[in-house]
C-alpha cells in the first residue's frame, strides 16, 4: 500500500512565526493557494481513503485535495498537531528571549521533554501512532494530512527511529512524503517534497 503523508497549508501563524499547536487556525490565502498546487500533484494518484486532524488548517487542506478524488474524509482527533501548552501563540523570538532554560532541555532530550501545561512527542507519538496503525491494516492506499509535530513523531516510529532524532523527520507545509508499506516495513520514497509549489498549472 501507500500511504501518503501531507502537512497542511500556511497560515498566518505560520508566516508570523508563532507557536501553533492546537490553536484552530485556518489557511491564509497563501495557504489555499499552496493546497490548490499540491492537490493538483496528487490529481491523478490513486488514494482510495483521505484522513485528516480535525483542526481546520489540516481539514481545508484535506477538502481542497479531496476535490479530485470525492472521498468521505475520516476525521481523527489522534491526528491534532502537539499541545503546545503555554507556549501556544508566542512568537519564537519570544520564547527564546524568555525560554532559555526550557529550550536547553528540549534541544538536548526532546523525546521526555513536555510543554507546560502541554504535551510531550513521547505522548504526541502514542496517540497518533493509533490511527495511522489502523489505516496500514487496512491495506489500501490511503492520504493523510497533519501537522509538523504530529507528522514528525509518525515518521519516527515508521522509521523505527528514536524521538531525540524527531527534527530529521520534520516537514515543511503543504508538502508530501510517500511511503510504501511492503510486508509490515516503510519504505520512504519522497521526503517532505514541495516541487509542486513552483510547478506550472497544467
Amino acid at each position: 500500500m501507500k500511504l501518503i503523508l501531507i502537512r497542511h497549508g500556511e497560515t498566518l501563524w505560520n508566516k508570523e512565526g508563532r507557536i501553533q499547536g492546537t490553536s484552530d487556525i485556518e489557511l491564509s490565502e497563501a495557504g489555499i493557494e499552496q493546497a490548490r498546487r499540491l492537490a493538483l500533484s496528487l490529481k491523478d494518484s490513486e488514494i482510495y481513503a483521505i484522513h485528516a486532524s480535525p483542526l481546520k488548517r489540516a481539514y481545508q487542506t484535506a477538502e481542497i485535495i479531496n476535490s479530485f478524488h470525492q472521498r468521505k474524509i475520516e476525521v481523527h482527533p489522534e491526528l491534532a498537531e502537539m499541545d503546545q501548552g503555554e507556549f501556544e501563540g508566542l512568537t519564537f523570538k519570544e520564547l527564546m528571549a524568555c525560554e532559555k532554560e526550557f529550550l536547553h532541555r528540549w534541544i538536548a532530550d526532546p523525546a521526555s521533554v513536555r510543554m507546560p501545561r502541554g504535551e510531550s512527542l513521547t505522548e504526541l507519538q502514542a496517540r497518533a501512532w493509533q490511527p495511522i496503525e489502523k489505516i496500514i491494516a487496512g491495506g489500501e492506499n490511503a492520504l493523510v494530512v497533519a501537522h509538523n509535530f504530529t507528522i514528525a513523531a509518525i515518521l519516527c516510529r515508521l522509521r523505527k527511529i528514536s524521538l531525540s532524532d524527531f527534527r530529521s523527520t520534520c516537514v515543511d507545509n503543504a508538502s508530501k512524503t510517500l511511503i510504501h508499506i511492503r510486508e509490515g516495513q516503510a519504505h520512504i520514497e519522497l521526503m517532505n517534497d514541495r516541487s509542486h509549489l513552483s510547478a506550472p498549472d497544467s
